[in-house]
């Protein structure tokens, strides 16, 4: 499983959200997990079709996307989330 997040440093919901993302990193070591600055990685956020709503992050499962979390969500939602996967 592979996790792409991308955030940006002016973003109240993304720094909310990172202690929570940086907690299910220690939870879920086996996963790969790949950041991605909204502002700096361009080529990135158009490759992967990013929204104007941060933080966004996609789940993939065998190379192909399988959910997109998008905003502010509970630790324990995403918890949720991976674990259904």
């Amino acid at each position: 499983m592979k996790i792409v997040k991308f955030s940006a440093m002016w973003c109240s919901g993304c720094l909310v959200m990172n202690p929570i993302w940086e907690k299910i990193k220690k939870i879920y070591p086996q996963i790969e997990f790949i950041n991605y600055d909204y502002d700096v990685d361009e080529d990135m956020k158009e490759k992967y079709k990013i929204g104007n709503i941060l933080p966004e992050v996609i789940i993939y499962k065998d190379d192909k996307e399988v959910t997109r979390i998008i905003g502010e969500k509970k630790q324990k939602e995403i918890i949720k989330i991976i674990d259904s996967l």
